[in-house]
């Protein structure tokens, strides 16, 4: 049995897109993170850096409990435990691994910044979501040519490269506008192909069950909201 501590965020919805397509038996406890679950001891004893997803397998490869956090390297590590979705070829291997490093490292960072400097800063920034606005659409024109020339990010097989993208770029005609769909065609029907499976629905499912038992942004103390943004009396300015 894998227990994954969860919220309703992007990253949180890979995991839960990797375990149902997986066929893994798992339970989820939901981690209130406005409500400023993750900087609880217990919750920094199994991740030290205070974010989700986490997961605690019970029966890992050493024998004993294992736990994993950050989202990327649990999809490698259920890859590789199921032999699934991660191919073992060696240049497709790099393929889909290359990819769903573009994901951690660039798409999820830069549009999280878009999206925090978006809805929750305290004043408007132009100069940042210019930048971050500019920045989503570097990474979305690399995404789009490449599923002009492989049917998914990883090459001829879906795999945890589209599962990491995947709950990043759904919204995404909710934060730039419908008119966002006309400019990546390839893009939208991969997020159509992706939606229409029926492990992608269970796991969207599980993840609206998560947020129903959790604090919406705009629902939390302004000190829980100052404390998950780092800002306020918990900023740690330079010296």
């Amino acid at each position: 049995m894998i227990t994954l501590y969860a919220a309703d965020s992007p990253n949180v919805v890979k995991i839960h897109l990797a375990l149902e397509e997986m066929g893994l038996a798992y339970r989820t406890v939901p981690i209130d993170v406005m409500a400023g679950e993750t900087f609880a001891p217990d919750f920094l004893r199994i991740n030290p850096n205070g974010k989700v997803p986490v997961i605690v397998d019970e029966t890992g490869s050493t024998g004993g409990p294992v736990t994993i956090f950050e989202s990327g390297a649990i999809l490698i590590y259920l890859a590789e435990k199921t032999g699934m979705f991660l191919p073992t070829d060696a240049v497709e291997r790099y393929q889909t691994l290359q990819w769903l490093m573009v994901q951690m490292s660039g798409l999820g960072p830069i549009l999280g910044q878009f999206v925090h400097f978006r809805l929750f800063a305290p004043v408007p920034d132009d100069y940042a979501l210019s930048r971050y606005t500019t920045l989503t659409r570097r990474v979305l024109d690399a995404l789009e040519t490449r599923l002009g020339d492989a049917p998914w990010l990883g090459g001829s097989d879906y795999s945890i490269a589209d599962m990491a993208t995947f709950p990043w770029i759904r919204p995404l005609a909710r934060l730039f506008g419908p008119e966002i769909d006309d400019d990546y065609p390839r893009l939208t029907q991969w997020v159509e192909r992706i939606g229409a499976r029926p492990a992608t629905a269970r796991a969207l499912d599980a993840v609206e069950a998560v947020g129903r038992l959790t604090t919406p942004p705009g629902e939390a103390s302004p000190e829980n909201r100052d404390k998950v943004f780092g800002r306020g009396a918990y900023a740690r300015t330079p010296a």
